[in-house]
């Protein structure tokens, strides 16, 4: 459809006036982007579901409208006030204690990387994640389980893995003339890429 088309349809059919073709198009080129109730006209002018345009959600805000929910509902939702939540959408940094997470995850359908990145708790799993390969990766089971929100029988596989992957990495760089130069290097670069190696083994 041509953008004076969806423009068209949006003022038509969804009361939304102000739309104009350089609007359809600025959004197209990523050069602005549509608020909620825009992004729900658009998807009906389109016929398509509002996650379909936007591609995948990375922020808040973006999750939020790819549910088609509004500040108010997930604000409620989590038993935050507005003012407060949509201060977490300005600023990208999600402030809620556990259970208002753990209801923001179950609102907007999260996937658990998703959850972990939107409430600021990718720190805490690599730290996690880097005493389970380079200790005992059985005495961090229930730790990262209860993080991510995933059944600990799904992390033994990745987590044994991982852990025989960075051991085996330590033991071949050690015996290296260059020795514990070479080791701190070659694990430096594993832990700084392990939440990404982490969701990559996790099965889905």
């Amino acid at each position: 459809m041509a953008h004076g088309h969806v423009a068209y349809g949006m003022r038509a059919s969804f009361g939304m006036a102000h739309i104009t073709p350089d609007h359809i198009a600025a959004w197209e080129r990523g050069a602005a982007a549509p608020d909620s109730k825009e992004l729900a006209a658009l998807s009906g002018v389109l016929w398509c579901h509002p996650s379909e345009i936007m591609g995948h959600p990375r922020t808040l805000r973006e999750h939020r409208i790819a549910c088609g929910m509004s500040a108010e509902d997930v604000a409620y939702g989590t038993g935050l006030p507005l003012d407060a939540y949509l201060r977490m959408e300005e600023t990208g940094r999600w402030a809620g204690d556990k259970r208002q997470s753990a209801k923001l995850g179950a609102l907007l359908r999260l996937p658990p990387r998703d959850h972990i990145a939107i409430t600021g708790l990718e720190d805490e799993l690599a730290r996690l994640l880097t005493e389970a390969v380079s200790t005992r990766w059985q005495a961090h089971v229930r730790a990262i389980s209860k993080l991510i929100s995933v059944d600990r029988k799904q992390l033994q596989e990745p987590l044994d893995s991982m852990y025989n992957e960075y051991q085996a990495l330590m033991a071949a760089t050690l015996s290296r003339a260059s020795g514990s130069t070479a080791s701190g290097e070659d694990g430096r670069r594993y832990v700084e890429g392990i939440v990404d190696r982490f969701w990559a083994r996790l099965p889905e």
